[in-house]
């Protein structure tokens, strides 16, 4: 009775489990699974196989649910896990080192580009996590399960006005993140390299 209400047919619940599971272990801190999971959904969504509406709740909620795991991992155990040694631990040591200077520069903004294990071992404060991770989840769901179901339906000969616009707003919320990221990247990059710079010059 639940499921009808809210769009979603009885015999298609397990593949909404599967996205919820596979996009929180994603944003706990497993890479890539998240985006195939949901964009293989919003391609089954552009059939009408699943709610499109459906599938970015479940994938949002997700993301806040597997962003809050690597939030606790981090801030429970991070330093045990920068201290163990081992071949990696030089490069989790970088990874927290990027992340807490993307904190102390961008500040609650630094979440849409961290893991959420860094956000928790670089002790961001958790009322601001939950906020921003939940912002930068449905930011994620949006652009990758709009985009991925306007060009399904495109590919399937359906363009609608509904259709076109779906795509429009997935493709622009993907944009914008992408152009966000890139322009962070290059800031680092510019910065370190004037960093070295003057590192060499007092040499």
């Amino acid at each position: 009775m639940v499921l009808a209400a809210a769009g979603v047919a009885v015999d298609t619940w397990w593949q909404y489990l599967l996205l919820f599971l596979a996009v929180a272990a994603s944003w706990a801190g497993v890479p890539f699974i998240g985006a195939t999971a949901l964009g293989a959904a919003a391609v089954a969504a552009s059939q009408g196989h699943l709610n499109l509406a459906v599938v970015v709740g479940v994938a949002t909620v997700a993301g806040e649910v597997g962003g809050l795991i690597g939030y606790a991992v981090g801030d429970r155990w991070g330093q045990l896990l920068l201290e163990r040694p081992g071949k990696h631990q030089e490069g989790r040591r970088k990874m927290v080192e990027k992340g807490e200077r993307a904190y102390e520069k961008w500040g609650r903004l630094a979440v849409f580009f961290t893991p959420a294990v860094v956000s928790g071992t670089a002790k961001m404060r958790h009322g601001q996590f939950v906020l921003w991770n939940l912002i930068a989840s449905f930011a994620f769901s949006v652009s990758v399960a709009a985009s991925t179901f306007g060009i399904g339906r495109v590919v399937t000969g359906h363009t609608s006005l509904h259709d076109i616009v779906t795509l429009v707003v997935g493709l622009a919320m993907g944009t914008v993140v992408m152009l966000w990221y890139v322009r962070h990247h290059r800031r680092r990059g510019a910065a370190r390299r004037a960093q070295d710079l003057s590192g060499t010059e007092r040499d």
